[in-house]
């Protein structure tokens, strides 16, 4: 399923996520206007419960029957609180893909915690970063690649506006 994903040439990342952050804003102030809201429940799973920060091995977080989507994002960074809601709704679209949220912030680090050890162990230098894994675990797509698939997939649930291009 993932290797028919098409991803089309998309302006650079940090324009991207400007983009990104002012449509998530928007559309939370549309809800928030419309007395409505996004969804209270998420399908999106916390890999890293209490433990932000430290080593981990993904393969257990790894679906054997779906696509795995893993989101390595810290409390601390505006753009990974500001697509959190669409990931949220996103799963809720895409039954047949887990999401896991992996926080690579330590507890007592207020920042982006870019020397936690979950961010040495993956060599991250920015978030959110993301991993597509194949339901048999293989790494389908990481980094801009899997962000310009998710990107498409926000698209297509119409929660992102298609591109202009």
């Amino acid at each position: 399923m993932i290797d028919n994903l098409k991803t089309r040439d998309y302006e650079g990342s940090r324009g991207r996520w400007l983009r990104l952050i002012g449509i998530v804003g928007g559309v939370l102030l549309w809800a928030a206007c419309a007395g409505g809201g996004l969804a209270a429940e998420t399908k999106v799973l916390d890999g890293n419960p209490g433990r932000g920060g430290e080593t981990l091995d993904l393969k257990p977080l790894l679906s054997r029957d779906h696509a795995t989507v893993v989101d390595f994002y810290s409390p601390y960074c505006p753009p990974c609180v500001q697509v959190a809601p669409l990931l949220d709704e996103l799963a809720k679209r895409k039954p047949e893909t887990v999401f896991v949220k992996l926080n690579i912030n330590r507890p007592q680090v207020r920042g982006i915690d870019w020397k936690s050890p979950l961010t040495q162990q993956y060599r991250l230098k920015s978030v959110p970063y993301f991993m597509i894994f194949k339901p048999e675990g293989k790494l389908a797509a990481e980094g801009p690649e899997a962000q310009k698939i998710i990107i498409d997939w926000l698209q297509k649930a119409e929660l992102l506006p298609k591109s202009g291009k």
